[in-house]
């Protein structure tokens, strides 16, 4: 009988597969991120703004919905189950646009989309949490989120360039065909579940169980509730620079080819910069880590108003990426670390439930706000929330 050890090395091949397939994950993602405003405008005649705002709402809505139901069945499915299943839910996506006869196709799709990220994103976090244990959860998440919006920004590139050359569609959606089906074949046949590895872990963990996660990984424990209302701030401001930055450098003059350029800095920025913070939240003090991330976050913000020259625009998307860096993996790794291996996954669907139904909050709040009192004000609102969301960390958490 195989003798099941935790750690990254010891279990390096798995792992390296669960990175390989959370890479396909975000690539399926990326397949809309720089074609859907076109295909709306064009094919649908749609406002792009719209169309974008209505894909922020449903997926976030929907993946957040689903984040919570693959914490919630983690422990009675399986993992490697559950990471099946939202590959199945994949699948149909890439067809439904190549084909979709109307703009409802379309947001079905992304109904599918939602569900497949929550449940296969989810999946891959919580399995890559049993393998390594203890001592390097930080740098597992760092490498796992580094891989899925490394691969969101590389398909959106690849499904902007063949989109260019061939039209918009169905050309660029044969990239989906071929990350859904090889995600969905990697999961069924290569993939192998962490139930053991839960087991050796529950032999010696000395973390009280929750009394009542949802509550307690929501607001009553003092590290979890911090690290859970940073997670919707966090989100909610990046839901805002989504949307909204483009809108506010094309008012101040600047051209396509420049706004490219500033909005592609801060996700850059905050996907390499996992692959260091990720590391960084095993060494040093997590709370610390949070707490400067979201106020480098909520400063940056706050200074995009003061702007003028294209340098002062990179450079403060960079702080704004560098700050999200910062919190991204280390959000994962202390809920990890503040829960008892059978609450683990139950509680990381909670965090991920109110994280990403940040997208939606944001996408709303923004809009209202830049709608009454205008772009200035808003993003002036959303970083004041994020440095407020700092100071609860730095109160609350322990």
């Amino acid at each position: 009988m195989q003798k099941i050890e935790l750690g990254l090395r010891e279990n390096w091949k798995q792992f390296t597969l669960l990175v390989i397939i959370n890479a396909f994950v975000g690539g399926m993602v990326g397949l809309e991120r720089s074609i859907l405003p076109q295909i709306a405008e064009q094919e649908f005649y749609i406002a792009a703004k719209t169309a974008i705002l209505s894909f922020i709402i449903v997926f976030g809505i929907v993946k957040a919905i689903t984040n919570y139901f693959a914490g919630v069945f983690a422990n009675k499915v399986g993992r490697k189950n559950l990471l099946t299943i939202g590959w199945l839910f994949a699948v149909p996506v890439p067809f439904i646009l190549m084909f979709a006869p109307s703009w409802d196709w379309i947001v079905a799709a992304n109904i599918l989309l939602g569900i497949n990220q929550g449940l296969a994103w989810s999946s891959t976090v919580v399995m890559k949490i049993d393998l390594v244990g203890e001592k390097q959860r930080g740098f597992a998440m760092g490498l796992n989120e580094f891989a899925g919006y490394l691969a969101v920004a590389l398909v959106a590139f690849l499904t902007g360039y063949i989109a260019a050359e061939y039209g918009l569609r169905p050309y660029p959606f044969y990239l989906g065909i071929g990350l859904s089906l090889l995600g969905l074949a990697g999961s069924i046949f290569l993939v192998k579940d962490t139930r053991k590895h839960v087991e050796v872990e529950n032999s010696f963990s000395d973390v009280p169980k929750l009394k009542n996660p949802f509550w307690d990984t929501t607001w009553k424990h003092p590290n979890l509730g911090a690290v859970t209302q940073a997670g919707l701030i966090n989100n909610l401001n990046d839901g805002m620079a989504w949307g909204i930055f483009p809108i506010l450098l094309a008012a101040k003059g600047f051209n396509l080819e420049q706004i490219g350029v500033v909005t592609a800095v801060y996700p850059a920025v905050w996907g390499f910069g996992q692959l260091f913070t990720g590391r960084m939240a095993d060494v040093f003090n997590k709370k610390y880590l949070l707490f400067t991330g979201m106020l480098l976050q909520g400063i940056a913000l706050s200074l995009f108003l003061f702007a003028e020259s294209m340098t002062h625009y990179v450079f403060l998307s960079a702080i704004l990426g560098w700050g999200t860096a910062m919190v991204y993996p280390t959000f994962l790794a202390t809920v990890a670390e503040n829960t008892h291996p059978q609450d683990r996954a139950k509680s990381i669907g909670i965090f991920r439930l109110w994280r990403d139904l940040g997208y939606a909050i944001g996408a709303i709040i923004t809009g209202l706000i830049a709608d009454s009192f205008g772009i200035d004000i808003s993003i002036l609102a959303i970083g004041g929330l994020t440095i407020l969301s700092a100071v609860v960390i730095a109160v609350k958490m322990e």
